[in-house]
C-alpha cells in the first residue's frame, strides 16, 4: 500500500525507538504515509498500524486527534489557522473571515477546484508572532496580516 521509499522512511522512525516499542513511530509513519497518499484513509491508517505493530485502534487515535493529519480528501494547500486566544487577541478572527470570503469556503471544507482547504488550528508554538498559519503542516507564516495571506494565496495559485 506504501511505496518502497516510503517504507524505509517509516523503518528510520521505528530506528529512533527501542525494537519492542514500534509504535512509538506512529506519529512519523502516518505523516509520512499521509505525504505520499495525501490524506489518510481508514485502509492506510490499519496499513500503518498493522506495519508499527500496533492496534488499528491505537493508530485512529493519533490520527483523528492531530489536526495534521487529514482523515479525510484535503485539498492541494491545507492551510491551517491558529485560532487560539494568543492569536485570536492579535486578530486570527478577522483573518478568518478575510479567508473565508477570499476562498469562499469555511474551516473544514475544500474550495471546488481542490486547490484549498481551510483549517482551524490550536496553538503551534509560536504565540509571539502571532497571529500565524500553517501551509501544508510545514510551511509556518507568522505576523499575519490580510495583505500577507492575500501574497500567499496568490503564491499558490
Amino acid at each position: 500500500m506504501l511505496s518502497s521509499e516510503s517504507l524505509a522512511l517509516i523503518d528510520v522512525e521505528i530506528s529512533k525507538y527501542p525494537s519492542d516499542q514500534k509504535q512509538s513511530a506512529v506519529m512519523g509513519a502516518l505523516r509520512i504515509a499521509q505525504l505520499e497518499k495525501g490524506w489518510l484513509k481508514p485502509e492506510l491508517i490499519e496499513y500503518v498500524a498493522e506495519y508499527l505493530e500496533m492496534p488499528a485502534i491505537a493508530a485512529y487515535e493519533v490520527a483523528t486527534f492531530y489536526n495534521m493529519y487529514d482523515t479525510q480528501p484535503a485539498g492541494r494547500h491545507k492551510i491551517t489557522l491558529c485560532t487560539n486566544l494568543p492569536c485570536t487577541l492579535m486578530g486570527a478572527g478577522e483573518l478568518a473571515e478575510h479567508l473565508k470570503n477570499k476562498l469562499g469556503i469555511g474551516f473544514g471544507e475544500t474550495t471546488e477546484d481542490g486547490r484549498f482547504t481551510l483549517k482551524e488550528g490550536e496553538c503551534m508554538g509560536a504565540c509571539g508572532d502571532a497571529p500565524m498559519c500553517l501551509h501544508n503542516n510545514h510551511a509556518m507564516h507568522t505576523h499575519l496580516t490580510p495583505e500577507k495571506l492575500d501574497e500567499l494565496l496568490d503564491k499558490l495559485k
